[in-house]
This record gives structure tokens, C-alpha cells and sequence, in this order.
């Protein structure tokens, strides 16, 4: 299943359970704009390349719309098209006056110099310059990007249209960013796997975790996770996994990585493939990669207890129903990764005002708006009986319905 087919199916069961009329449907599904463009360059040894770009503006119901920005040779319309659509639903779920958009550009930014990169980056900003703004649409990292793209879009942006550090976030903290942006995803699935855990009866003291995925979004949540008690049991990227069943030293896996790029290398008790990592016996496992990591085909193999989304769609429809039926509770992705598009509000917020946060503030707030959002949707689906999931979109789908209507069309 696509992952447009999977935003999909998942918007309409809540919107089943809304009773949403079919009118209403489509117009929260259909997109306000699609934009694909060329971004033709001269390479370094001098060929011309061609490469094709997207941003898809989902829709502006609740406020100026956002989303990243990922370079990687996979993405395409579809793909951004879902995304868009969840980040629609995931700032409203989290309550910030957002929209949803995405974008990407199809390319192995590894397979470009940094000047090749830079380029390319400046080139796209010229074909989206006029469709994006601080009031209209903020783009902010991805996957494939950083904080030196966004400086990047910044500062091609302001060439068109004068000084405005607002217009895109995950900057540097010398170019108007936010002190905790970086950690702000990862930080955020520790909190509420942390929240969940409680809710439970369970304590993350001496819980046992395996993370798929070491990025940043994985390693953030594993130091997260690794101070505040839990025992973090396996990691993995792109080389494999790594296990180790008295808890994997983090301080040292993450300065190993930092220091290499990878786990290649890294020293533990037993190195497993990604595969056999969804499926160990363990308390919580946090998919923080890819997407569709978990499908029919292998989520009868897991074995936790928990499953916290840290990635964008890492269960497919499929998928979900297996974990239901085995009594696996699910975290969704649309509550579980907002961490980062939450302190990119922030960020905003600061740029806006020309006034910057301390970083303790900035994770004050954070917890603030996550553990806010998170009883919230606890409290839907206790009510209601129905899968966290359901009652996120419930949220989501409800707070952008209400804002189109009182706005009127």
C-alpha cells in the first residue's frame, strides 16, 4: 500500500466515525496546490542535470501552511502529497495555527558535491519563491536536508523579498533559529512514549526499547530515553542492528555515529538485521526511519508491547489491524514525531517577534503542547473506544473541519 493509500484509509476511518458528509471529505482531502517544477544545473564537471521538484500546499484552513522539505530518490508527487496531508492533520492535532505542505526534490543529495547541492537548493527556491512566505507556507527540514539548506532557502527567499528569518525554519542559531530545534523530534518521542508508558501503569524505569533508525530523530529519542531510565536494548540504521540485552551504551553508540556516519563498526553484543530488530521481545519499539517498515507481512512477528511512531507512516492499514488484534498499542505518527514542527513554531514565533527563547523554555513549552495534545486524544479515544490513531485524526479532522466552516468558503 502506497503511502498516499495509507493517509487515506486513515482519514477515512475517522471521518466514518464523524460521519463527515462526502462533500466535506473531498474538500479537506483535496489539496490547494500541487507544484512541480524543473530544476535544471550545471553540474561540477560541467554536464547539465535535471532535477524534478515538488511542494504540495494541502491546505491554509487554520493558518499559513507547513511542512519539510526532503531530498531523496524516492519521493515523488504521491508521497508528497500524503505527507502534506498528514502534516495538515498533525498541526492541528497538536493545536498550532498551521497548515500542511511538503516538498521535496527526486536526488541522492550524497551523490552531490556541497556546491552541486547549494546550487540545486538555490535553483528550487527560484521556481517556489513566489508560492511560499512567513504568511503562506514555511518550509523547514526533512529528510536528505539540514539546517545549511534551510540557511540556504533563507537567504535565496530574502533575495526576492528583503530580510525575514520567518520564512523558513530549522535555520542555524547564527541565522535566527531555535535553540532545541535539532533535538525537537527525537526529544518529543521520548516525552510521550514516557506519557504513554504512565498512563499504563508502566514506568519507562527500566523499560525496554529497540529503535529503528539512528538519525536524528532516533538518536535524539534514544538519549531522551537512555536519562530518563530506560534501557535501550537495540538501535539500528542503514549498516543493521545492534543489540545488546543489558542496554546499549547511547552516550557511546551516539559519538561513535556522530563521529563515523554510521553503526558500521560499532561494538555490541549481537548484530541483527533490521528485520529480526521490529521483531524482538522488548517493551517498546520506535520505528523511526523510513516509512512502511511494519505491513502484513511482518507485523504478526512483533513482539512489543508498545509501537511509537517516530517516522512518518511506519505501520501501514494493514499493519494496524494485526497490532490491534494482538493488543499492541500504537502511538501515531501524527502526535508521536510533532515534536519538530512544534519548536519550528516556535521558531517562527521567535522570528516573528525578533525575540529568541532560552532553551529551557523552549522544552518547557514543548512538553507543555505534546502532554496537552496527548491527554486530549486519551481522553477521545477512552471515551469513544476507538484506537489513539482514530482519535488523533478525530482531533485533527475535527479542529480543520470547524475552521472551514467558521471561515467560510
Amino acid at each position: 500500500m502506497s503511502a498516499y493509500e495509507s493517509a487515506r484509509h486513515y482519514f477515512e476511518t475517522a471521518a466514518s466515525v464523524m460521519d463527515l458528509s462526502p462533500n466535506m471529505k473531498k474538500l479537506l482531502l483535496t489539496p490547494e496546490r500541487e507544484v512541480k517544477v524543473q530544476v535544471a544545473m550545471k553540474m561540477d564537471n560541467g554536464e547539465i542535470a535535471t532535477f524534478v521538484g515538488y511542494r504540495i500546499q494541502h491546505n491554509s484552513a487554520r493558518g499559513p501552511m507547513k511542512g519539510g522539505l526532503r531530498y531523496h530518490p524516492e519521493v515523488n508527487g504521491e508521497e508528497v502529497l500524503a505527507l502534506a496531508s498528514l502534516m495538515t492533520w498533525k498541526t492541528a492535532v497538536v493545536d498550532i495555527p498551521y497548515g500542511g505542505a511538503k516538498g521535496g526534490i527526486t536526488v541522492s543529495p550524497k551523490a552531490l558535491s556541497e556546491n552541486e547541492l547549494e546550487t540545486m537548493t538555490r535553483k528550487f527556491i527560484d521556481e517556489l519563491q513566489d508560492v511560499i512566505g512567513p504568511n503562506k507556507d514555511i518550509p523547514a527540514p526533512d529528510m536528505g536536508t539540514n539546517a545549511q539548506v534551510m540557511a540556504w532557502i533563507m537567504n535565496q527567499y530574502e533575495k526576492y523579498h528583503g530580510f525575514n528569518p520567518a520564512c523558513v525554519t530549522g535555520k542555524p542559531l547564527e541565522l535566527h533559529g531555535a535553540d532545541g530545534r535539532e533535538e525537537a523530534t527525537g526529544r518529543g518521542v521520548g516525552l510521550l512514549t514516557e506519557a504513554m508508558l504512565q498512563k499504563l501503569g508502566r514506568s519507562l524505569t527500566g523499560a525496554t526499547i529497540a529503535i529503528q533508525g539512528f538519525g536524528n530523530v532516533g538518536s535524539f529519542a534514544a538519549e531522551y530515553l537512555h536519562k530518563h531510565g530506560a534501557k535501550i536494548v537495540a538501535i539500528s540504521d542503514v549498516s543493521g542492528a545492534k543489540f545488546d540485552s543489558n542496554g546499549i551504551d547511547v552516550p557511546a553508540a551516539l559519538a561513535y555515529a556522530r563521529a563515523n556516519g554510521s553503526l558500521e563498526g560499532f561494538e555490541s553484543e549481537k548484530q541483527l538485521s533490521n528485520e529480526e530488530l521490529l521483531a524482538l521481545d522488548v517493551d517498546v519499539l520506535i520505528p523511526a526511519a523510513l516509512g512502511g517498515v511494519l505491513t502484513k507481512e511482518n507485523a504478526g512477528h512483533v513482539r512489543a508491547k508498545f509501537v511509537v511512531e517516530a517516522a512518518n507512516g511506519p505501520v501501514d492499514p494493514d499493519a494496524d489491524t494485526i497490532l490491534q488484534k494482538q493488543g499492541i498499542v500504537v502511538l501515531p505518527d501524527i502526535l508521536a514525531n510533532a515534536g519538530g514542527v512544534t519548536v519550528s513554531y516556535f521558531e517562527w514565533v521567535q522570528n516573528q517577534q525578533y525575540f529568541r527563547w532560552d532553551l529551557e523554555r523552549t522544552r518547557a513549552e514543548l512538553a507543555k503542547t505534546l502532554l496537552t495534545s496527548f491527554e486530549k486524544m486519551w481522553a477521545v479515544a477512552t471515551e469513544k473506544r476507538i484506537p489513539l490513531r482514530t482519535a488523533a485524526y478525530l482531533m485533527g479532522i475535527g479542529r480543520v473541519g470547524r475552521a472551514t466552516v467558521l471561515a467560510g468558503i
